[in-house]
Protein backbone atom coordinates (compact mmCIF):
# COMPACT_ATOMS: atom_id res chain seq x y z
CA UNK A 1 0.00 0.00 0.00
CA UNK A 2 1.26 3.46 -1.11
CA UNK A 3 2.31 5.54 1.86
CA UNK A 4 1.73 8.78 0.09
CA UNK A 5 -0.71 11.20 1.24
CA UNK A 6 -1.65 13.65 -1.53
CA UNK A 7 -1.21 17.68 -0.81
CA UNK A 8 -4.46 19.37 -0.75
CA UNK A 9 -4.27 23.22 -0.91
CA UNK A 10 -7.48 25.12 0.44
CA UNK A 11 -8.80 28.71 -0.82
CA UNK A 12 -10.29 30.29 2.47
CA UNK A 13 -9.19 28.27 5.00
CA UNK A 14 -9.83 30.60 8.15
CA UNK A 15 -13.48 31.64 7.01
CA UNK A 16 -16.90 29.47 8.37
CA UNK A 17 -16.93 26.57 5.78
CA UNK A 18 -13.16 26.45 5.16
CA UNK A 19 -12.30 26.18 8.85
CA UNK A 20 -14.43 23.30 8.94
CA UNK A 21 -13.23 22.00 5.67
CA UNK A 22 -9.82 22.50 6.93
CA UNK A 23 -10.41 20.88 10.64
CA UNK A 24 -11.60 17.65 8.80
CA UNK A 25 -8.69 17.55 6.30
CA UNK A 26 -6.24 17.84 9.45
CA UNK A 27 -7.97 15.03 11.28
CA UNK A 28 -8.30 12.60 8.89
CA UNK A 29 -4.54 12.66 8.64
CA UNK A 30 -4.88 11.26 5.15
CA UNK A 31 -3.75 14.37 3.66
CA UNK A 32 -0.93 17.23 3.68
CA UNK A 33 -2.83 20.51 3.52
CA UNK A 34 -1.32 23.91 2.49
CA UNK A 35 -3.57 26.91 2.66
CA UNK A 36 -3.60 30.39 0.36
CA UNK A 37 -3.10 33.28 2.22
CA UNK A 38 -2.66 36.98 0.85
CA UNK A 39 0.39 38.18 1.36
CA UNK A 40 -0.67 41.13 3.36
CA UNK A 41 -2.39 37.74 6.71
CA UNK A 42 0.74 36.27 6.24
CA UNK A 43 2.11 37.71 9.56
CA UNK A 44 -1.84 37.45 11.36
CA UNK A 45 -2.16 35.53 14.34
CA UNK A 46 -4.79 33.45 12.30
CA UNK A 47 -1.60 32.74 10.01
CA UNK A 48 0.06 31.29 12.77
CA UNK A 49 -2.64 29.22 13.89
CA UNK A 50 -2.86 27.33 10.55
CA UNK A 51 1.08 27.13 10.96
CA UNK A 52 1.22 25.89 14.44
CA UNK A 53 -1.75 23.15 13.23
CA UNK A 54 0.94 21.58 10.37
CA UNK A 55 -0.56 23.34 7.86
CA UNK A 56 2.05 24.65 4.93
CA UNK A 57 1.00 28.85 4.25
CA UNK A 58 1.97 29.52 0.32
CA UNK A 59 1.32 33.25 -0.43
CA UNK A 60 -0.81 34.55 -3.06
CA UNK A 61 -4.29 35.38 -3.78
CA UNK A 62 -6.84 34.17 -6.51
CA UNK A 63 -6.49 37.31 -8.32
CA UNK A 64 -2.81 36.88 -8.77
CA UNK A 65 -1.78 36.00 -12.76
CA UNK A 66 -2.47 32.95 -14.04
CA UNK A 67 1.34 32.35 -13.82
CA UNK A 68 1.64 33.41 -10.80
CA UNK A 69 -0.94 30.58 -9.20
CA UNK A 70 0.61 28.08 -11.28
CA UNK A 71 3.76 28.34 -9.35
CA UNK A 72 1.91 28.94 -6.04
CA UNK A 73 0.06 25.48 -7.31
CA UNK A 74 2.93 23.67 -8.02
CA UNK A 75 3.37 20.12 -6.34
CA UNK A 76 -0.72 20.68 -5.47
CA UNK A 77 -2.88 17.28 -5.82
CA UNK A 78 -6.46 18.92 -5.02
CA UNK A 79 -7.09 22.58 -4.66
CA UNK A 80 -10.36 23.35 -2.83
CA UNK A 81 -11.83 26.83 -3.07
CA UNK A 82 -13.79 27.73 -0.14
CA UNK A 83 -14.28 31.54 -1.11
CA UNK A 84 -16.40 34.54 0.30
CA UNK A 85 -19.60 35.08 -1.75
CA UNK A 86 -17.63 38.14 -3.78
CA UNK A 87 -15.12 35.85 -5.14
CA UNK A 88 -17.07 33.34 -7.07
CA UNK A 89 -17.09 34.64 -10.14
CA UNK A 90 -13.12 35.24 -9.38
CA UNK A 91 -12.32 31.48 -9.54
CA UNK A 92 -11.74 31.08 -13.41
CA UNK A 93 -8.03 31.99 -13.16
CA UNK A 94 -6.97 29.69 -10.00
CA UNK A 95 -8.84 27.01 -11.79
CA UNK A 96 -7.25 27.55 -15.32
CA UNK A 97 -3.63 27.67 -13.09
CA UNK A 98 -4.43 24.69 -11.09
CA UNK A 99 -5.11 22.41 -15.13
CA UNK A 100 -2.06 23.53 -16.26
CA UNK A 101 0.11 22.79 -12.89
CA UNK A 102 -1.22 19.52 -12.90
CA UNK A 103 -3.65 19.28 -10.19
CA UNK A 104 -5.85 16.30 -10.15
CA UNK A 105 -9.08 17.39 -8.81
CA UNK A 106 -10.66 20.78 -8.05
CA UNK A 107 -13.36 21.44 -5.98
CA UNK A 108 -14.84 25.35 -6.39
CA UNK A 109 -17.40 26.84 -3.88
CA UNK A 110 -19.84 25.27 -3.80
CA UNK A 111 -21.24 23.60 -0.45
CA UNK A 112 -24.79 25.08 -0.61
CA UNK A 113 -28.19 23.72 -1.57
CA UNK A 114 -29.09 21.15 -4.64
CA UNK A 115 -31.21 23.22 -7.07
CA UNK A 116 -31.33 23.61 -11.04
CA UNK A 117 -30.24 27.05 -12.91
CA UNK A 118 -31.86 30.48 -13.19
CA UNK A 119 -33.62 30.50 -9.74
CA UNK A 120 -30.73 31.70 -7.58
CA UNK A 121 -28.16 34.24 -8.79
CA UNK A 122 -25.79 33.51 -6.42
CA UNK A 123 -25.93 29.64 -7.99
CA UNK A 124 -25.81 30.56 -10.87
CA UNK A 125 -22.19 32.05 -10.72
CA UNK A 126 -20.97 28.77 -9.25
CA UNK A 127 -22.97 26.77 -12.14
CA UNK A 128 -20.62 28.86 -14.64
CA UNK A 129 -17.52 27.91 -12.30
CA UNK A 130 -18.75 24.50 -12.64
CA UNK A 131 -19.47 24.64 -16.86
CA UNK A 132 -15.76 26.32 -16.89
CA UNK A 133 -13.95 23.61 -15.02
CA UNK A 134 -15.76 20.83 -16.92
CA UNK A 135 -14.53 22.58 -20.54
CA UNK A 136 -10.90 22.91 -19.37
CA UNK A 137 -11.26 18.98 -18.91
CA UNK A 138 -9.64 19.37 -15.46
CA UNK A 139 -10.14 16.69 -13.11
CA UNK A 140 -12.99 17.82 -10.27
CA UNK A 141 -15.74 17.10 -7.83
CA UNK A 142 -18.65 19.22 -7.17
CA UNK A 143 -20.05 19.05 -3.15
CA UNK A 144 -22.85 20.58 -1.59
CA UNK A 145 -24.28 20.09 1.52
CA UNK A 146 -27.59 21.45 1.69
CA UNK A 147 -28.41 24.11 4.42
CA UNK A 148 -26.55 24.98 7.60
CA UNK A 149 -28.41 23.35 10.61
CA UNK A 150 -27.61 26.25 12.62
CA UNK A 151 -29.56 28.58 9.76
CA UNK A 152 -32.54 26.40 9.99
CA UNK A 153 -33.15 27.02 13.45
CA UNK A 154 -35.20 30.34 14.90
CA UNK A 155 -33.22 32.04 17.20
CA UNK A 156 -34.36 32.56 20.51
CA UNK A 157 -36.15 35.96 21.69
CA UNK A 158 -32.92 36.06 24.62
CA UNK A 159 -30.49 36.91 20.89
CA UNK A 160 -29.55 40.23 20.86
CA UNK A 161 -29.01 39.52 17.14
CA UNK A 162 -30.57 42.93 14.91
CA UNK A 163 -33.95 42.63 15.09
CA UNK A 164 -34.56 42.01 11.10
CA UNK A 165 -31.98 39.05 11.39
CA UNK A 166 -34.43 37.30 14.58
CA UNK A 167 -37.62 38.10 12.21
CA UNK A 168 -35.95 36.79 8.85
CA UNK A 169 -35.40 32.97 11.51
CA UNK A 170 -39.37 33.12 12.13
CA UNK A 171 -40.58 33.16 8.90
CA UNK A 172 -42.13 29.59 7.68
CA UNK A 173 -43.49 28.90 4.08
CA UNK A 174 -47.38 28.39 4.14
CA UNK A 175 -48.09 25.58 6.69
CA UNK A 176 -44.43 24.63 6.53
CA UNK A 177 -44.25 21.20 5.24
CA UNK A 178 -41.08 21.54 2.72
CA UNK A 179 -38.50 19.13 3.95
CA UNK A 180 -34.95 20.62 3.64
CA UNK A 181 -31.36 18.46 3.75
CA UNK A 182 -29.18 20.40 6.56
CA UNK A 183 -25.84 19.86 7.90
CA UNK A 184 -23.94 20.59 11.21
CA UNK A 185 -21.47 23.37 9.75
CA UNK A 186 -18.85 21.64 11.69
CA UNK A 187 -19.41 18.54 9.78
CA UNK A 188 -19.20 19.59 6.38
CA UNK A 189 -15.02 18.98 6.43
CA UNK A 190 -15.50 15.07 7.89
CA UNK A 191 -17.40 14.54 4.90
CA UNK A 192 -14.82 16.62 2.57
CA UNK A 193 -11.89 14.87 3.61
CA UNK A 194 -13.44 11.72 2.73
CA UNK A 195 -14.65 12.83 -0.87
CA UNK A 196 -11.73 13.82 -1.99
CA UNK A 197 -9.92 11.40 -1.57
CA UNK A 198 -12.01 8.48 -3.09
CA UNK A 199 -12.07 8.10 -6.72
CA UNK A 200 -15.75 6.82 -7.33
CA UNK A 201 -16.14 10.72 -6.67
CA UNK A 202 -14.06 12.14 -9.31
CA UNK A 203 -15.78 14.00 -12.04
CA UNK A 204 -18.49 14.02 -9.90
CA UNK A 205 -21.17 15.62 -7.80
CA UNK A 206 -21.82 14.89 -4.24
CA UNK A 207 -24.24 15.95 -1.44
CA UNK A 208 -23.44 15.41 1.98
CA UNK A 209 -26.21 16.09 5.05
CA UNK A 210 -27.00 15.00 8.47
CA UNK A 211 -30.72 15.00 8.50
CA UNK A 212 -33.77 16.10 6.41
CA UNK A 213 -36.31 17.71 8.79
CA UNK A 214 -39.60 20.08 7.36
CA UNK A 215 -39.58 23.71 8.16
CA UNK A 216 -42.69 23.44 10.49
CA UNK A 217 -40.61 20.34 12.59
CA UNK A 218 -37.46 22.74 12.59
CA UNK A 219 -39.43 24.96 14.50
CA UNK A 220 -40.90 23.05 16.82
CA UNK A 221 -37.64 21.50 17.87
CA UNK A 222 -36.34 25.38 17.90
CA UNK A 223 -38.80 26.21 20.36
CA UNK A 224 -38.84 23.28 22.51
CA UNK A 225 -34.90 22.86 22.83
CA UNK A 226 -34.32 26.75 23.30
CA UNK A 227 -36.50 26.31 26.37
CA UNK A 228 -38.70 29.84 24.92
CA UNK A 229 -41.60 26.98 23.85
CA UNK A 230 -45.12 28.98 23.49
CA UNK A 231 -43.21 32.40 23.77
CA UNK A 232 -40.90 32.24 20.46
CA UNK A 233 -43.98 30.18 18.98
CA UNK A 234 -45.69 33.12 18.88
CA UNK A 235 -42.50 34.85 16.98
CA UNK A 236 -43.61 32.90 13.98
CA UNK A 237 -44.35 35.01 10.75
CA UNK A 238 -46.06 32.75 8.14
CA UNK A 239 -45.02 33.82 4.35
CA UNK A 240 -46.90 33.06 0.92
CA UNK A 241 -45.51 31.26 -1.59
CA UNK A 242 -45.13 34.50 -4.00
CA UNK A 243 -43.41 36.46 -1.41
CA UNK A 244 -39.77 34.97 -1.97
CA UNK A 245 -39.73 36.42 -5.52
CA UNK A 246 -41.81 39.38 -4.39
CA UNK A 247 -38.77 40.23 -1.82
CA UNK A 248 -36.60 39.49 -4.24
CA UNK A 249 -37.68 41.37 -6.72
CA UNK A 250 -38.00 44.76 -3.97
CA UNK A 251 -34.23 44.14 -3.25
CA UNK A 252 -33.56 43.97 -6.64
CA UNK A 253 -34.81 47.32 -7.30
CA UNK A 254 -32.75 48.46 -4.58
CA UNK A 255 -29.56 47.00 -5.61
CA UNK A 256 -30.34 49.30 -9.20
CA UNK A 257 -30.57 52.67 -7.28
CA UNK A 258 -27.51 51.71 -5.64
CA UNK A 259 -25.39 49.42 -6.03
CA UNK A 260 -23.26 49.56 -2.86
CA UNK A 261 -26.46 48.13 -0.94
CA UNK A 262 -24.76 44.78 0.63
CA UNK A 263 -27.56 44.68 2.29
CA UNK A 264 -30.00 44.66 -0.78
CA UNK A 265 -27.52 42.27 -2.17
CA UNK A 266 -28.05 39.67 0.79
CA UNK A 267 -32.17 39.78 0.86
CA UNK A 268 -31.85 39.12 -3.68
CA UNK A 269 -29.53 35.73 -2.26
CA UNK A 270 -31.41 34.81 0.45
CA UNK A 271 -35.06 35.62 -1.30
CA UNK A 272 -34.30 33.37 -3.97
CA UNK A 273 -32.96 31.17 -1.82
CA UNK A 274 -36.07 30.91 0.09
CA UNK A 275 -38.02 30.54 -2.97
CA UNK A 276 -35.78 27.36 -3.69
CA UNK A 277 -35.65 25.99 -0.58
CA UNK A 278 -39.46 26.67 0.43
CA UNK A 279 -41.36 26.58 -2.55
CA UNK A 280 -39.44 24.43 -5.45
CA UNK A 281 -38.34 22.24 -2.57
CA UNK A 282 -35.52 21.92 -4.23
CA UNK A 283 -33.22 20.81 -1.53
CA UNK A 284 -34.32 17.24 -0.68
CA UNK A 285 -32.04 14.04 -1.06
CA UNK A 286 -34.68 12.75 -3.63
CA UNK A 287 -34.03 16.02 -5.86
CA UNK A 288 -30.35 15.62 -5.58
CA UNK A 289 -30.18 12.71 -6.88
CA UNK A 290 -32.82 13.18 -9.67
CA UNK A 291 -30.08 16.14 -10.73
CA UNK A 292 -27.26 13.02 -10.67
CA UNK A 293 -25.33 13.95 -7.18
CA UNK A 294 -23.86 10.81 -5.50
CA UNK A 295 -25.14 10.58 -1.52
CA UNK A 296 -22.48 10.88 0.93
CA UNK A 297 -24.79 8.90 3.48
CA UNK A 298 -24.21 5.92 0.99
CA UNK A 299 -20.71 6.16 0.36
CA UNK A 300 -19.89 6.67 3.88
CA UNK A 301 -22.10 4.32 6.38
CA UNK A 302 -19.67 4.87 8.91
CA UNK A 303 -19.88 8.95 9.36
CA UNK A 304 -21.61 9.98 12.62
CA UNK A 305 -24.96 11.31 11.94
CA UNK A 306 -26.08 14.54 13.59
CA UNK A 307 -30.05 15.17 13.94
CA UNK A 308 -31.62 18.95 14.10
CA UNK A 309 -31.96 18.00 17.31
CA UNK A 310 -28.66 17.12 18.13
CA UNK A 311 -27.59 20.75 16.77
CA UNK A 312 -30.29 22.33 18.90
CA UNK A 313 -28.57 21.33 21.71
CA UNK A 314 -25.57 22.68 21.22
CA UNK A 315 -27.29 25.65 19.41
CA UNK A 316 -29.42 27.12 21.85
CA UNK A 317 -26.39 26.40 24.69
CA UNK A 318 -24.40 29.16 23.44
CA UNK A 319 -24.05 32.57 24.98
CA UNK A 320 -25.32 34.21 21.70
CA UNK A 321 -27.06 31.92 19.12
CA UNK A 322 -27.03 35.19 17.04
CA UNK A 323 -23.04 34.94 16.30
CA UNK A 324 -23.60 32.45 13.40
CA UNK A 325 -24.96 35.76 11.03
CA UNK A 326 -22.17 37.93 11.86
CA UNK A 327 -20.03 35.34 10.47
CA UNK A 328 -21.89 34.04 7.93
CA UNK A 329 -22.46 37.22 6.59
Amino acid sequence: MSSYKPLVLLIGATGQTGSSILKGLLDSGAVRVAALVRPSSISKPSTEVLRTSGVEIRAGDIKDSVDSLKKTLEGVDVLISAVGGPALGDQKDVVLAAEEAGVQRVVPCDFATPGAKGVRGVADIKFGIREYIQSLGVGYTFIDVGWWAQLYLPLPLRSNAPAQVKAGTWLICKDGSANNLVIDKGHIGTFVARIITDPRTLNKAVIAWDDEVTQIAAHEIGERVSGEGEELKKQRIYLKRGDYLASAAAAKDEVAKDPTNVGAYIKVAMSEYGHSLYVLQENTLENAKALGYLDARELYPDIPKFTLEDVAKDFYAEAEPGDIYTAYG
